[in-house]
């Protein structure tokens, strides 16, 4: 499908094995169908998702309840999460989401309605958790260009920091010298490889630890300054 027209005849077939009329470019609307004395159902069709499709659409709820948004269905690796992340949007808005195939067949992922998100308690406890973790403020709001400084890396930091500066140490001192109560897991599994396993609980820090931070300097600056919390994770 090349244009917005060629999503229209499957669209119309669709909607009218439902018992609706159906008429294409209406006033401001690209495809509108009526059954009795129902509201309408309005269709808008984009060749892709874009926040053009969705302004025009929550346009049209000033008209209907039943509004849809239709595209080609993604093809392509991304096409899953795209469709998932869309049609997620979509029910947000109250808007439904039709997508036509490559065999010119009108699928319907979502009907218009009032959408009353859960909440997970499970996922409000992690960012909680993080929050109450991460030392500092050591990231800036929406920038990712140089990496995000987790509660984790500012661990592997700390424990990075003192065996620099002390040399191979037993993971139970680095613990304690640093707060980091899981300093010996988080030393084994060298999530980063900023760390050498010399011998049995004696750890020194790698190549790469050096190297790591070299890199996340600022960070550790910043965080040498903070008083590590007692039992931190």
């Amino acid at each position: 499908m090349k244009r917005e027209q060629d999503l229209y005849p499957p669209i119309k077939q669709l909607l009218m094995t439902q018992g609706y009329e159906v008429k294409g470019e209406v006033g401001a609307a690209d495809v509108v169908a009526c059954r009795g004395d129902e509201p309408p159902v309005i269709v808008e069709l984009k060749m892709r998702f874009s926040l053009s499709l969705f302004h025009q659409a929550v346009a049209r709820q000033a008209m209907s309840d039943l509004v849809y948004v239709a595209v080609p269905k993604p093809t392509g690796r991304t096409a899953r999460r795209a469709l998932k992340d869309n049609l997620s949007l979509c029910r947000r808005l109250g808007l439904g989401l039709i997508t036509v195939r490559a065999d010119a067949v009108a699928e319907v992922h979502c009907d218009p309605g009032p959408y009353a998100p859960r909440k997970s308690k499970v996922k409000t406890a992690r960012l909680l958790r993080e929050f109450n973790r991460l030392q500092g403020d050591p990231n800036a709001g929406g920038a990712t260009r140089h990496g995000i400084v987790t509660a984790y890396r500012q661990d592997a930091l700390r424990c990075a920091a003192h065996l620099a500066e002390h040399g191979v140490a037993k993971g139970a001192a680095v613990a304690k010298a640093t707060g980091v109560a899981a300093a010996t897991r988080l030393m084994r599994d060298n999530h980063y490889g900023w760390f050498d396993k010399v011998d049995k609980g004696l750890y020194a820090l790698s190549a790469a630890g050096g190297e790591g931070l070299k890199h996340w300097a600022y960070s550790w600056e910043n965080l040498a300054d903070v008083e590590p919390r007692e039992g931190q994770l």
